[in-house]
């Protein structure tokens, strides 16, 4: 694709500078591809718990030179462990079947570490912060978003990454309904499952936990009795991430929906006190966690879920929570969004030119790719999270087998399944695939290698 028809507009616009836009941007810098990354949030705030990163996103670490960077930052994660409110280990959900899988092991990371890892690959003066979106048009083969600090912003493309409440999104629905093209499905709300709150605490030293010793992570999650869990994962430097889950009903998660415009400081540390005398998985209570965890590092947020159906639309396309948002139950909200990206670049930089036909092809070919495996992966995470948080006797059962009597064959198909889709960047040397299990196509090789040969 050719990014000389106006070197003042950049080809891609991205809303949104999280870990799926950044993944995005850090890829099309890798092309040379022209891009700008618009971002709400004045400051960058290292909010966040742990998060893991898999298999079948590592190979593009590897591509883009990052992969010892995450590493670095990182441990590996061995085993989830399951315990009742006395401390008695209900059983553990090991990682081994992964690793013999895809031949990597599963990485626990901080999600600000994550951050600044993919950061790395992006230039800072390729980032604009501050930039709350008001609206967006199209006209003359471009893109403008408008925001509401009344600067505007042109690019050939706009991707919306900018989460599950996209302003991207937003704007096209209220486009395409004001046309009646919007599916019906893409009108209701999400799905609300639980009410969450996150964060990172900080020690001088071990010794209060002597896990944080091990040069692997323990993840441990308590299951309350009145529909309450909480999680702790030690981590490099003396860190231990955390988080809080309340299941709720979906009319009570409603009516608390409602008014959670407000949630701040005082509606966190209420939630912070439910749980002070809660029991640590790693000895004592989740208070003497809190006690060490900066207070304007905490957030507060519901667990939804929901893939919408409707990606794209004109020049404007979808990716990442924008799209498609899970249950963390899984691991794989971010991983998903960053294979995303992977899709969205190959798709973009194989466009012979920048004509609403060529991106209108680009982003059907994204999406066939994308769509169906986003419902596989939010299906993984809803079950893993009924295993992890669930309450219902149902969910309570499915824990009991899967911890205690699950056999590890059937174990090792469901690693098997989740790691198959392993895209990479199509331009730069593909990384050879690892493990006994089966890997889907690279798909859009061919068409960029053809491209390659053109050029020359």
């Amino acid at each position: 694709m050719s990014n000389q028809v106006n070197d003042l507009i950049p080809t891609v616009l991205i809303v949104g500078g999280g870990i799926g836009g950044l993944m995005l941007s850090a890829i099309l810098e890798s092309a040379g591809i022209s891009y700008h990354i618009l971002e709400r949030a004045t400051e960058y705030r290292p909010l966040g718990s742990a998060m893991v990163v898999t298999g079948n996103i590592l190979p593009v670490f590897e591509q883009l030179g990052i992969y010892e960077d995450l590493k670095s930052v990182s441990m590996p994660h061995i085993s989830t462990d399951v315990y009742d409110m006395d401390l008695r280990k209900l059983g553990g959900l090991g990682s081994k079947g992964h690793k013999i899988a895809c031949g990597y092991d599963v990485f626990t990371i901080s999600r600000p570490k994550l951050y600044d890892v993919i950061l790395r690959k992006v230039p800072a003066y390729k980032i604009s912060m501050g930039k709350k979106v008001l609206r967006t048009e199209e006209h003359d083969n471009k893109v403008t978003v408008y925001c509401f600090d009344n600067t505007e912003y042109e690019g050939r493309i706009l991707v919306g990454a900018d989460g599950a409440y996209s302003a991207v999104r937003q704007d096209m629905y209220k486009k395409l309904e004001g046309e009646d093209r919007l599916p019906t499905c893409d009108k209701d709300d999400f799905s609300i499952g639980y009410i969450s709150t996150v964060g990172v605490a900080s020690f001088p030293n071990a010794e209060k936990y002597p896990e944080l010793s091990d040069d692997r992570v323990h993840f441990r999650m308590v299951i309350g009795n009145n529909n309450d869990s909480a999680g702790v994962v030690t981590g490099p430097n003396n860190q231990i991430c955390w988080g809080l889950q309340v299941q709720v009903e979906e009319s009570v998660a409603r009516e608390q929906h409602f008014g959670s415009s407000g949630w701040g400081p005082e509606a966190v540390e209420a939630m912070l006190q439910e749980f002070e005398n809660f029991p640590c998985a790693l000895g004592g209570t989740m208070k003497d966690i809190f006690e060490t965890t900066p207070r304007n590092l905490i957030s507060k947020v519901f667990l939804e879920e929901k893939v919408f159906q409707t990606w794209h639309n004109g020049r404007s396309v979808l990716m990442g929570d924008a799209c498609h948002k899970m249950l963390p139950g899984g691991g794989q909200g971010a991983v998903t969004a960053m294979k995303d990206a992977v899709v969205l670049a190959n798709c973009i930089y194989n466009m012979s030119d920048i004509s609403d036909q060529s991106i209108n092809t680009a982003f059907e070919n994204y999406y066939r790719q994308r769509y169906s495996e986003a419902e596989e992966m939010l299906r993984q995470s809803a079950q893993f999270s009924k295993i992890m948080h669930g309450h219902k006797w149902t969910e309570r059962l499915l824990r009991v087998f899967t911890l205690k009597y699950a056999p590890d064959w059937l174990m090792q198909i469901v690693s098997n399944n989740s790691v198959a889709n392993r895209p990479q960047i199509n331009w730069l040397p593909l990384v050879e695939m690892r493990g006994s299990g089966q890997v889907l196509p690279q798909e859009g090789r061919e068409e960029t290698e053809k491209k390659a040969r053109s050029v020359q």
